[in-house]
């Protein structure tokens, strides 16, 4: 009840000041975590712990909902296929450079072995445009910009999973085989297909029309289906997302259209009551004081490593050195990374998943409060060059 209360009171705070969050670097989603910071240590009251269990799977959820809006956000297979070459880039190259590089940083910097140093590399390399989602709202940002972001983020989680699993296996010894990871990989991407294919065949039956309140209802339908499946047949949830949202925009664009408001409104709850329960079950082992290099590693390895990994997967492209850095600045750690971290917890690693849970937090709290000020940016210099440009034409 306790938690109930603390998300209730949040929420109605962040209504309130959201017009101001939304011309500021204030954040609603460090709001939430801040609240859950404040439940978890105590301050508030007696201290309040939700469940390791409770959290994985409102994190999951989260993610599942942000990956299949994000999927329907692209278009559709056809303009993926239009403008892949720069999110393919900052996937195939850019990614494992950022693996590379946090893990060298772990091993020399804190002196991790090289298993566990691929394993909290793998685990922090995923991206989530959820936190930075302000600059999504700037129409002076480069739409290339945004498309590179929403692609690589929704594929990356996927992608870092068979790292996690393999260099777990690899710390602790475990059951599964390189082999099954494959498998329930692409098995997520099958139903992630096939599940919205042939609901989109059914609703264009002519006597079977989804109509007013059930429009949005009817993919709302589609996602938890696949959701349902996935969790049936363990297969991986973020890839399934992802690939139901890319499917459900490339056969029928009304179907996409009248989820969007909806999707984003449950997609946002999902996303702060996880922030809330994430921060309230860190809050007791956030504050354990840590070695200094320790320290030193958590923002070297979220704001350093990306940046540089991600100038060298797109260098020479049509990209400028703006949007390039851009691109590999908005690197934040979300969902994907708190459910990795979760895994890692379960297995008894506890170091290794303090380090993450610093880390997510230390990614939420700058690049929530960062979107607005290099939106901003573009927006100021969008209106010089329209000035500039009107200059010249008097001229």
């Amino acid at each position: 009840m306790t938690l109930l209360l603390a998300f209730a009171i949040t929420l109605m705070i962040a209504a309130l000041i959201s017009d101001i969050a939304r011309r500021s670097v204030l954040s609603t989603s460090v709001l939430f975590l801040l609240s859950g910071f404040m439940v978890g240590s105590g301050w508030v009251g007696h201290m309040v712990q939700p469940s390791e269990a409770l959290l994985e799977r409102a994190a999951e959820l989260a993610l599942f909902s942000v990956l299949f809006s994000d999927g329907m956000r692209t278009g559709g297979v056809g303009e993926i296929r239009r403008f892949w070459h720069l999110p393919g880039r900052a996937l195939l190259i850019g990614m494992p450079l950022t693996i590379a590089g946090v893990a060298a940083l772990a091993h020399y910097l804190v002196h991790l072995d090289w298993s566990m140093s691929l394993l909290i590399a793998a685990a922090l390399s995923p991206t989530d445009p959820v936190f930075v989602s302000a600059i999504f709202g700037f129409e002076s940002v480069p739409k290339m910009i945004t498309h590179v972001l929403n692609i690589e983020s929704g594929m990356n989680d996927g992608l870092a999973l068979p790292v996690v699993l393999v260099m777990m296996r690899v710390v602790l010894g475990g059951r599964n085989s390189l082999t099954d990871i494959v498998a329930d990989l692409l098995l997520g991407v099958c139903i992630g297909i096939v599940i919205p294919w042939g609901c989109i065949q059914l609703e264009q039956v002519k006597i079977l029309a989804p109509t007013g309140v059930f429009q949005p209802l009817y993919a709302f339908a589609i996602g938890v289906l696949v959701l349902a499946i996935s969790y049936r047949f363990g297969t991986n949830l973020f890839l399934a997302a992802f690939a139901a949202g890319i499917t459900v925009a490339s056969l029928s664009q009304r179907v996409k259209e009248s989820f969007e408001k909806f999707g984003e409104l449950v997609a946002e709850l999902l996303k702060l009551a996880a922030l809330l329960l994430f921060g309230a079950l860190i809050a007791p082992r956030f504050f354990r004081p840590l070695p200094a290099l320790e320290y030193l590693f958590v923002p070297l390895a979220v704001f350093a490593i990306r940046p540089i990994a991600i100038l060298g997967a797109l260098y020479r492209t049509e990209l400028s050195m703006r949007d390039m850095l851009t691109i590999g600045w908005f690197g934040p750690k979300g969902f994907a990374s708190v459910v990795y971290g979760l895994m890692i917890l379960h297995s008894g690693l506890n170091h290794v998943a303090h380090l993450i849970g610093l880390a997510i937090v230390a990614s939420i709290l700058v690049y929530s409060s960062t979107d607005v000020l290099i939106g901003r940016h573009f927006d100021r210099a969008h209106k010089d060059n329209i000035s500039q440009s009107t200059q010249e034409s008097i001229r």
